[in-house]
C-alpha cells in the first residue's frame, strides 16, 4: 500500500459502511468523521481525505489553553538567513525523564504554516514514553529515527519506526510515541503540499521508492481513559483534557493516513558508465511547489549502493545549488565527508549558492582511487532540501562546530 492509495481497515465486521460514507446511523453506535488533508475541491489525483468511525466525536472536548515549550518554534522565522556553511554535533541525551514532545528542539526553517509553504527542521532527544496525545495543526510530520525505536499509536492504528525507517504523520492526525529506551532523531515539519512520491520520468515505471512499501496501520481502538491532548497551532502548543481516549477508531477508509517506510527498500539508481548523477535520483518523497520541477521540500537519502562508474570522481562533486540543503546522518559515514566531524545524529547546512562538496581527504582519495566496482556499505545519510534558505534558531546559531570551513583547506 502506498501514498495516495485508498486503504481501509476495521476492527469489527460491518464497521465500514458499504456504498456510503456517513449513514444516518453508523454501525455499533459509532460516529462518522471525515479528516481532510487538502481542500475539498482539490483535483481528484491530489485530494487527500479519510473517513473514520469512532466511539466519540473528535469535537467533544473543552477549550485549549496555552502550554509552554521554549524550544519548539514555527515560522515565520525571524533570524536573517546566513550564507555560511555550518555543521553540528548530535543533541545530548536528557538526564531527566523527557518524552518525545518535550525532547523536540527546533533547529532551522523557512516559510510558515499561514502561507502554506516552507518547512521546519527539529531534532529530538528523549528517554521516556508519552502519556499524552499530540497532533500538529501547522504541518505534516516526517519522523526520521536515528537511535531508538518509535512505537507510534495513531488514530488509524499502531506503527513501529526503528532507525533506518521513516514515519509520515499527516497534518492533524493524533498520535502518541512510546519508547523502549533512549531515542534521538530528526523531524521535518512540512507546511506545504503533502509529501508524495516523485515522478520517475525517463526511469520508467520502476525504481526509487515503491508505493507498495509504504505501510499503513490496521485499525485498533484502545479502552477509554481520560487523556491530555496537545496540539501545535501557530507555532505554539495548546492543551486540553479529554474524558476519553482519542485512539477510539474502530474502522477507517481513505487515502489520508500515516505510513511507515523501510529505507532499505529504496531502489537506488546510479550510473553504469561515467559521471556522477544529480542527487535527485535519491529522492524518496517530494512536497511540490507552485513552480514545476522546484520542490517546496525534497527528502533524499544516500543509502548503501554499488559504485561502478569509470574515469569518474565518484563522491559528490563540488557544487553550488539554488536549493538549500540540510543533511543528517543515521549511521555509518557519508562518502563525501571521510575526514571526520559529520557523525550520526549530527547535521550540516549548506544554504543556497553556498559552495560545498567533498573535504580535502575525500578528494585526495577519490582522485587517486583504483576505480574497480565497489560496494558503498554501512552508510545511511539523508538530506532535506528546500527552495528557500534555512533560517537558524538561537539554539542552532549558538552551537555549530568551530571552523567547519577548514575541511575545504589543504587543496593543492
Amino acid at each position: 500500500m502506498g501514498l495516495g492509495d485508498h486503504h481501509e481497515s476495521e476492527v469489527l465486521p460491518g464497521v465500514l459502511p458499504i456504498g456510503r460514507n456517513s449513514p444516518q446511523r453508523p454501525a455499533h453506535g459509532l460516529y462518522a468523521e471525515q479528516l481532510s488533508g487538502t481542500a475539498f475541491t482539490a483535483p481528484r489525483h491530489q485530494n487527500r481525505r479519510s473517513w473514520l468511525y469512532r466511539r466519540t466525536p473528535s469535537a467533544a472536548h473543552a477549550a485549549f489553553t496555552p502550554l509552554s515549550h521554549p524550544r519548539l518554534l514555527t515560522g515565520p522565522f525571524a533570524s536573517p538567513p546566513a550564507p555560511n556553511r555550518l555543521r553540528w554535533d548530535p543533541l545530548p541525551l536528557p538526564t531527566a525523564p523527557t518524552d518525545w514532545l518535550d525532547g523536540l528542539v527546533t533547529w532551522a526553517g523557512n516559510g510558515d504554516p499561514d502561507s502554506g509553504q516552507g518547512v521546519a527542521l527539529h531534532l529530538y532527544a528523549a528517554n521516556s514514553s508519552m502519556n499524552r496525545a499530540f497532533f500538529d495543526a501547522d504541518g505534516e510530520l516526517l519522523l526520521i529515527p536515528q537511535a531508538g525505536t518509535l512505537n507510534i499509536t495513531t488514530e488509524f492504528g499502531p506503527l513501529t519506526a526503528p532507525p533506518g525507517h521513516i514515519a509520515l504523520i499527516p497534518r492533524g492526525v493524533r498520535f502518541r510515541i512510546a519508547l523502549d529506551g533512549p531515542a534521538t532523531g530528526y523531524v521535518c515539519e512540512n507546511y506545504g503540499a503533502p509529501f508524495t512520491l516523485p515522478e520517475l520520468g525517463p526511469l520508467g515505471s520502476n525504481g526509487l521508492a515503491s508505493a507498495r512499501d509504504f505501510i499503513a496501520p490496521n485499525a485498533a481502538a484502545e479502552p477509554d481513559a481520560p487523556t491530555t491532548l496537545v496540539q501545535k497551532f501557530g507555532g505554539h502548543l495548546w492543551q486540553t483534557r479529554l474524558p476519553h481516549t482519542p485512539f477510539d477508531v474502530l474502522g477507517w477508509h481513505g487515502n489520508l493516513c500515516p505510513h511507515v517506510y523501510d529505507l532499505a527498500r529504496f531502489n537506488a539508481i546510479g550510473t553504469v558508465s561515467f559521471d556522477h548523477p544529480d542527487p535527485s535520483i535519491f529522492t524518496v518523497l517530494t512536497s511540490p511547489s507552485d513552480t514545476p520541477g522546484t520542490a517546496n521540500a525534497d527528502f533524499v537519502i544516500f543509502p548503501p549502493r554499488w559504485m561502478v562508474a569509470e574515469d569518474t570522481f565518484r563522491p559528490p562533486w563540488f557544487h553550488r545549488n539554488v536549493m538549500s540543503e540540510y543533511m543528517g546522518l543515521i549511521h555509518g559515514a557519508y562518502d563525501a565527508k571521510e575526514g571526520g566531524g559529520f557523525v550520526p545524529g549530527g547535521g550540516s547546512l549548506h544554504n543556497r549558492m553556498s559552495a560545498h562538496g567533498p573535504d580535502a581527504i575525500t578528494h585526495a582519495r577519490a582522485s587517486s582511487a583504483d576505480l574497480k566496482p565497489v560496494k558503498l556499505d554501512n552508510t545511511l545519510a539523508f538530506m532535506v532540501e528546500t527552495r528557500m534558505p534555512y533560517r537558524l534558531t538561537d539554539q542552532a546559531a549558538r552551537t555549530p562546530q568551530p571552523d567547519y570551513d577548514a575541511v575545504w583547506s589543504g587543496f593543492r
